[in-house]
């Protein structure tokens, strides 16, 4: 008989034997029947359903024994090979869920609705920045942990809280009927889940087991894709689907993120109100630059949502995408590197090797974008009109255009990466602030002039200007930290 998962050994249950004048006549005539003398064959289960049962076992008993974080690791640190699969395969489902859920939402819904959906994506993903508050980058490179994890998890579900208001009133402010701010709900609350579930695998990160946090960001991105595919397919109601997203997010946060990252890493010191206090004020230089950052994307999407159909919201983020897997290819090859990257540049002798691989980095960024314009020209366009049902071959000069965008935001991040381990993130803001001027001046006279083709050619213009200062930044500080070690130099 099976072992029921809460059956432990040495607690099998009893039965008692049935009394001998019940039990069939053919059992005392034929002991060795051919039935009896074969051997018993338990099926195995599939191996995810094994994996679930394992896990909701292991749940169960930390939950009985009243902790998590007191749990005994089973997952081995310092595993490099499963760091890149997983955060590879953790980064590109995220990645990837978007232009997913945009292309159900076009064939299952239309290009109109689709629109607004992605703009509510767009609404959502500035949420979600602002939840990070900049503190990813910043919680890895805490060799010492000088601050406490309990502390980053309260500063971050204190930052998703006030997103989440500040999201709720601009759809107000907006006028969106009830429609809409359905839609806006369901995909900020699943964005906000984004938010928080980072500081968990953050803490994974941070404890060497950055392949978990992988395997927590695939889990989250394939199970809310699904959820929001099926429940369209079976309401086409985009309202609908979007709030079924967003409880799958939730209970992917509940049952996998938050307590693997509690029972994988060691049990943190309790969280104090000066250290959450800290963040807040340490990291509003990152919080201000990546908000900005993203607001800078998003500026002529919004100057099109007053001025163009809801359909060119659709066009514009489906040219993004491309531009988007850069971002995404670059960020999976240096961020399983951030940590090393500190130790690299606590050590002043091994400065020059640190220089090195930001030249390194970035041939390889524009070598993936090189590639990523012939593919796009190839079998991109012809692809993607497939799948959106919309012919996407008269954009192939804003294709390529937005392909060179990517390019440029994925230097862009790297730079921001770069400056934010050199702990030097306070100078960064005030050009996130010139861009974002020039951005809404671009905008606004390219949007309405020339209408999606000006919005793609300010976002490419604000994004060349802000890597030129950034890298104008990066060597003012390179020097200034040159001083500081030489005087005389």
């Amino acid at each position: 008989m099976a072992r029921l998962p809460f059956m432990q050994p040495g607690h099998e249950p009893h039965h008692r034997p049935a009394p001998k004048d019940t039990q069939p006549a053919a059992d005392a005539v034929a002991p060795h029947s051919t039935a009896e003398r074969a051997p018993r064959h338990r099926e195995e289960p599939p191996l995810v359903a094994r994996i679930v049962n394992d896990w909701w076992t292991r749940l169960l008993e930390a939950v009985y024994q009243g902790s998590l974080s007191s749990q005994e690791e089973r997952y081995d640190a310092h595993r490099s090979g499963r760091d890149y699969l997983w955060n590879t395969l953790g980064t590109t489902s995220w990645g990837l869920t978007f232009p997913f859920l945009t292309v159900v939402a076009t064939q299952l819904a239309g290009t109109e609705q689709a629109g607004m959906f992605s703009m509510a994506f767009v609404v959502g993903t500035l949420l979600m920045i602002a939840t990070y508050y900049g503190v990813r980058t910043f919680q890895v490179s805490d060799l010492d942990e000088a601050v406490s994890f309990a502390s980053y998890r309260v500063q971050r579900w204190i930052a998703a809280a006030i997103a989440l208001v500040v999201g709720l009133l601009y759809g107000a402010l907006r006028g969106y009927d009830a429609y809409m701010m359905t839609i806006c709900a369901g995909v900020f609350v699943y964005k906000l889940i984004d938010g928080v579930a980072d500081v968990y695998e953050g803490r994974l990160q941070q404890a060497d087991k950055l392949y978990l946090a992988g395997i927590s960001q695939t889990v989250r991105s394939v199970a809310t894709v699904a959820a929001f595919a099926l429940v369209l397919f079976l309401t086409r109601s985009l309202a609908v689907a979007a709030v079924v997203m967003a409880i799958v997010a939730v209970a992917s946060l509940v049952l996998v993120t938050l307590p693997l990252a509690l029972l994988e890493t060691e049990k943190s010191r309790p969280a104090r109100v000066d250290e959450v206090a800290g963040l807040f004020r340490q990291c509003f230089p990152l919080f201000c630059a990546l908000f900005l950052f993203n607001l800078i994307e998003s500026v002529p999407k919004f100057v099109m949502e007053g001025a163009l159909a809801y359909d060119n919201q659709l066009y514009f983020n489906a040219l993004y995408f491309p531009a988007q897997g850069i971002l995404l290819t670059v960020g999976s090859l240096y961020k399983p590197q951030l940590r090393r990257l500190a130790s690299i540049w606590a050590s002043p002798r091994r400065r020059r090797r640190f220089d090195l691989i930001i030249v390194a980095v970035m041939g390889v960024i524009l070598a993936i974008t090189v590639v990523m314009a012939l593919v796009m020209h190839w079998i991109g366009l012809p692809l993607m009109s497939v799948l959106y049902g919309v012919d996407f071959g008269r954009f192939s000069l804003l294709a390529t255009l937005m392909v060179a965008a990517g390019g440029v935001t994925a230097a862009i991040d790297f730079l921001y990466a770069i400056i934010t381990v050199l702990r030097h993130q306070e100078g960064v803001m005030r050009l996130y602030l010139i861009a974002t001027v020039a951005s809404l001046a671009l905008s606004f006279a390219l949007v309405n002039f020339i209408g999606l083709t000006g919005a793609v050619v300010s976002y490419l213009g604000t994004m060349v200007l802000l890597l030129a200062l950034l890298v104008l930044e990066y060597a003012r500080i390179r020097q200034a930290i040159a001083r500081e070690r030489n005087p005389f130099s």
